[in-house]
Parts: structure tokens; C-alpha cells; sequence
């Protein structure tokens, strides 16, 4: 998840970037605890998903056929996620299956300088459905579907134990948090499953909208997903979505 150190400025571009990594304990991993994969959960079906398929591994959304939203800390180095990875950043758009969909690789990364988000320009328009954006955040109660290729067990590193298929889970809005970097998040109570390592930057979709990037979670009973309603104009302001 990396290339070259980014300034703290409302938007910063990088160009020509050929990274985006995956530390075995990314999904902010090192504040989660719970038990199978989303940990729990059911095989998902979520068109707009996509899934990071470097060495690390992290989730992610198609918003436009050209732009790819996931987590600021799937793109990056340790924290304070502000360094780039190094290696090629190339994407798995449109398949539940971890050996399936579209590949598309980042030409441009863009990270928010104080939430945890990113975006990813694609190296070609890629023809499959696209997330629709919240301008909102949910109702407190609401419920909210999770999505992610994230760990199937829980161990300290979860690493090489991440699904083959596109898991699902219920969660419960219970109110603003904040995310790993420091931003504004939506603090989701856990359901049915719980999100894991390798479900970072996976979506939160509500009334079929997507209302959040996953950040962190404890792999039990609570995880925070970045707000896009409260950042959606700096979405816009990058992509044009």
C-alpha cells in the first residue's frame, strides 16, 4: 500500500503510483477479537465489492468504472499511514470469488490527510456496477450490511486465512466514532459476524447505500467504518463521483 510520503494537504494526488499494501495486521486488525470469517457471517453477494489482491489483502468498492474507495490504511505503510506502498496495486473487480472478476490496476492513489480513505484511479474504465454513495449517515438503530474477503479465524496475524468467497454480516449503527487515523466513523454494533483482518476498506451498505469504510474493529462485538457522508464532498472533489 505505498509509494512516496504524503503532505498533509485536503487532497494529496500521487501519480503514477504502482503500490498499495497489506500489513498482516491491517484492518487496524491490532484493535480487533472474535471468532470465524467476515468471523461469522454468510456468503455475500455485493456487485460493487472489490477485492485488493497484492501480497496483503483488503476490500474495497467500485464508485465509477475508473474509481475504486477502500481504506487509507490498505494503501499505505504502518502509521501513521501516510507513506505509500512501493508494489503495483491491482484490483479483483466484480466477482464474489477470490479467483475471479475484472483486474484492474491503480494508476493514482489519493488519500484523505485526516480520515481513514482513499482512492484509487483504475488503469482502464472497468464495465460493472457501481456503489451508490451516502449523503447521510444512517438512523441510530439502522440496521447495516458489512462485506469483506476478511479473515476466517481469529489469531494474532490472520494471515494466509482470509476467505475465498465475499462474506456478509448484520450490524447495528449505534453512533459516531472515530476511525483509525482520526476521523469521523460510524460505530457499527456486530450482528451476525464480525469484520477481520483483510475486510479493511470494505463497504457498509444501508437501504442500499454505501455509508462506510471498514477502518477497525475488535473482531467481536464492535468495528468502525469511516463515514462517507461525512466526507463525500471530498469524494467528489477527487474522483468526480
Amino acid at each position: 500500500m505505498f509509494l512516496k510520503r504524503v503532505l498533509p494537504a485536503a487532497a494529496v494526488v500521487l501519480a503514477a503510483v504502482a503500490g498499495i499494501g497489506y500489513q498482516t495486521d491491517m484492518f487496524s486488525v491490532h484493535q480487533v477479537a472474535g471468532p470465524k470469517p467476515i468471523i461469522g457471517g454468510t456468503t455475500g453477494t455485493y456487485a460493487p465489492a472489490a477485492r485488493l489482491t497484492n501480497d496483503w489483502y483488503c476490500t474495497a468498492t467500485l464508485i465509477s468504472p475508473e474509481w475504486i474507495l477502500t481504506a487509507r490504511h490498505c494503501v499505505t505503510t504502518g502509521a501513521p499511514y501516510t507513506e505509500l506502498v512501493s508494489s503495483p496495486t491491482t484490483f479483483s473487480i466484480g466477482s464474489t470469488s477470490d479467483t475471479g472478476g475484472i483486474q484492474a490496476t491503480g494508476t493514482q492513489i489519493t488519500i484523505h490527510p485526516s480520515a481513514d480513505l482513499a482512492l484509487v484511479k483504475l488503469d482502464h474504465a472497468v464495465s460493472s456496477p457501481v456503489a451508490r454513495l451516502a449523503s447521510a449517515n444512517p438512523a441510530l438503530g439502522a440496521s447495516v450490511s458489512v462485506y469483506g474477503w476478511g479473515s476466517i479465524v481469529d489469531d494474532t496475524t490472520q494471515n494466509g486465512q482470509q476467505s475465498p468467497v465475499l462474506k456478509t454480516a448484520t450490524s447495528t449503527y449505534q453512533g459516531p466514532g472515530v476511525d483509525v487515523v482520526g476521523g469521523s466513523s460510524l460505530t457499527l454494533w456486530a450482528g451476525n459476524g464480525a469484520v477481520a483482518g483483510g475486510d479493511s476498506g470494505g463497504p457498509a451498505v444501508a437501504n442500499g447505500v454505501q455509508v462506510g469504510v471498514a477502518s477497525t474493529s475488535n473482531r467481536s462485538t464492535t468495528s468502525n467504518y469511516t463515514s462517507v457522508a461525512t466526507y463525500r464532498s471530498w469524494i467528489t472533489q477527487v474522483s468526480g463521483v
